[in-house]
């Protein structure tokens, strides 16, 4: 039987080997500047793909087959560091931080307290309440469908749109993901609003009455066990929580109902059947205020971007490895199909990130040159109502 070596033993000889480790990865890093000053000089690219192809192939022969893909997992970090260091020495500009740069300069100081703003459904909706949060006086026009909101940011109809991205219970409002790909537009704040569902009816009318109750389809997720309780009440979706309210109220039936805000109660003059239905009681939904013009207001903390990989091994971890490599925290990871190719997938990313710290601009300038469909969707601050 072997004998077992001590653990205080073995912690030593692997601090020995990490102050190896650090010195040649110092050494290999300085090698590395010396290589991106010939590039600059030969106008050659940082990254080289066929080189990067035959050093991984190399480290997981030397390797061997027990540690094979550790072997790879590691040096592609490395390279990941080894090009972005050559990029910041050789100081390649990045289109997208020279808007940003731009946008900065030209942002008013403080957000503004009154505009035009567009939201999806009817007087009520919880966009609306979003909105009203967001801004002081908010001249507030709705519109029948979230496609509505981007359009009518196109033509220029509204200076704002504000639309529900994610439920705390529900997940990820997926329609509105998807839109994003069609539209260009600048996220410049988001709020998370309290969700307090009610179950609204007309006057008179008690719980044992109702037969079908309508609301929006992420409303009747975030109350399953209510609909668990009434297995004799039909749920039936449609476009929006006041929408619901409004055609309840202007129903000629006495069995309807809406789960809906309690504010919708007091707007449709309907009666109050129970408060509080949903799920969970620390339910809130997060709604993003987008904008035609890139602004950034001071204090920005969060930064949202969308980017392709391709359809290979390894190509999700390279893209996240770069953020892990830079120390950014990604507090959202999104993915949607592309509509135009199979099997191939959008990643929308929100960053815990201030708009002014270098490690996003080094970021950001690595991600136009990484993925082909890269966008940036905005810097801003986000508050609680």
């Amino acid at each position: 039987m072997n004998e077992i070596i001590p653990i205080e033993e073995s912690r030593k000889k692997i601090d020995e080997i990490d102050r190896e480790i650090v010195r040649l990865f110092k050494e290999r890093m300085n090698t590395a500047a010396n290589v991106a000053e010939y590039k600059r000089e030969k106008g050659l690219p940082v990254h080289d793909p066929a080189r990067e192809r035959q050093l991984l192939a190399k480290i997981s022969e030397l390797s061997g087959s027990e540690f094979s893909d550790y072997g790879k997992v590691l040096y592609s970090t490395i390279l990941s560091l080894s090009k972005s260091y050559q990029r910041a020495l050789l100081g390649i500009e990045s289109d997208v931080y020279d808007k940003i740069t731009k946008a900065l300069d030209e942002t008013e100081k403080m957000f503004p307290e009154t505009a035009k703003v567009v939201c999806q459904g009817v007087e009520g909706a919880y966009s609306g309440i979003a909105a009203g949060r967001l801004f002081s006086l908010p001249d507030i026009t709705y519109c029948p469908s979230f496609d509505s909101v981007f359009d009518a940011l196109d033509k220029g109809e509204c200076e704002y749109g504000v639309l529900p991205l994610e439920n705390s219970t529900a997940g990820s409002v997926v329609k509105i993901y998807d839109l994003m790909m069609h539209h260009n537009f600048n996220i410049v704040r988001s709020v998370r609003i309290k969700i307090d569902h009610c179950l609204l009816a007309k006057r008179g009318a008690e719980l044992k009455d109702i037969k079908e109750i309508f609301s929006h389809e992420q409303a009747i997720n975030q109350c399953s066990q209510f609909i668990k309780a009434h297995p004799e009440i039909k749920f039936t979706p449609v476009a929006n929580t006041a929408v619901a309210s409004k055609a309840v109220a202007m129903s000629e039936r006495e069995d309807v109902a809406a789960l809906s805000s309690r504010h919708c109660a007091e707007l449709y003059g309907l009666s109050n059947l129970a408060s509080g239905v949903q799920d969970q009681g620390n339910n809130y939904t997060r709604f993003i205020c987008i904008s035609k013009n890139l602004e950034i207001y001071p204090g920005a903390d969060k930064t949202t971007i969308m980017a392709a990989t391709g359809d290979t091994p390894g190509a999700l971890y390279q893209l996240l490895s770069l953020f892990f490599a830079h120390g950014i925290n990604i507090t959202k990871l999104e993915s949607r199909p592309m509509p135009t190719r199979d099997f191939e997938y959008i990643f929308y990313l929100d960053l815990d990130v201030s708009i002014y710290s270098p490690k996003l601009k080094t970021v950001l300038s690595e991600l136009e040159r990484y993925s082909g469909e890269f966008r940036y969707l905005g810097s801003y601050t986000e508050s609680v109502g």
